[in-house]
């Protein structure tokens, strides 16, 4: 595991896992919860990010121009492969299309045609990724890849993003028992200090 890879999972379980009982967008319960956004909104967390997502992109070799995602797990991390990459181009994808102005349903970047990977902050039951494929698609761009930060695989959300992101690959960086073990390893740590 990178350096970068390395530490960023230490922060996720830090800053962003908990234990307990909660309430899932999915309508599950889970007695953990990771929040995410509390690491890729962080200053180091959002430059790791960019670094780890941009070298998963290359090691795929997906040659991509642009990176996106459904707005608001995606947006951090959207900014910091952009800004990370001083080449790859930045969009949103709103839930629904704008009712004033231009009523558009991508933000910022815009060629059709253009290769674009499709990000997540956590893949639960996948709708998120999977409502930004097809609005990606249904705009014209041609998805070369999908990721997501962490995979929650209790939850079944890879075989519904692997079909909408077919023939592109899915990949995910961490899975939730990645984060959970980092986080229990970090515990023990401390006890026994």
């Amino acid at each position: 595991m990178s350096t970068a890879r390395q530490e960023l999972l230490q922060l996720l379980a830090r800053k962003s896992f908990r234990l307990g009982e909660f309430q899932l967008s999915s309508g599950g319960t889970s007695d953990y919860y990771i929040d995410c956004r509390t690491t890729t909104l962080d200053a180091r967390g959002a430059q790791l990010v960019g670094q780890v997502f941009l070298d998963e992109m290359r090691a795929q070799a997906w040659h991509a121009d642009a990176i996106g995602g459904l707005t608001m797990g995606a947006d951090p991390i959207v900014v910091a492969v952009a800004v990370t990459s001083g080449t790859l181009h930045g969009f949103l994808v709103r839930k629904a299309e704008k009712k004033h102005g231009t009523g558009q349903r991508i933000e910022g970047f815009r060629q059709n045609g253009a290769r674009v990977v499709i990000v997540d902050d956590v893949c639960t039951t996948g709708a998120s990724t999977v409502q930004a494929i097809e609005a990606a698609r249904e705009f014209g761009f041609k998805v070369v890849g999908a990721m997501c930060l962490v995979e929650r695989e209790d939850a079944g959300g890879r075989p519904s993003v692997e079909k909408a992101a077919a023939p592109a690959p899915f990949i995910s960086v961490f899975t939730a028992n990645d984060v959970r073990g980092e986080h229990i390893r970090q515990l023990e740590a401390s006890a026994a200090r």
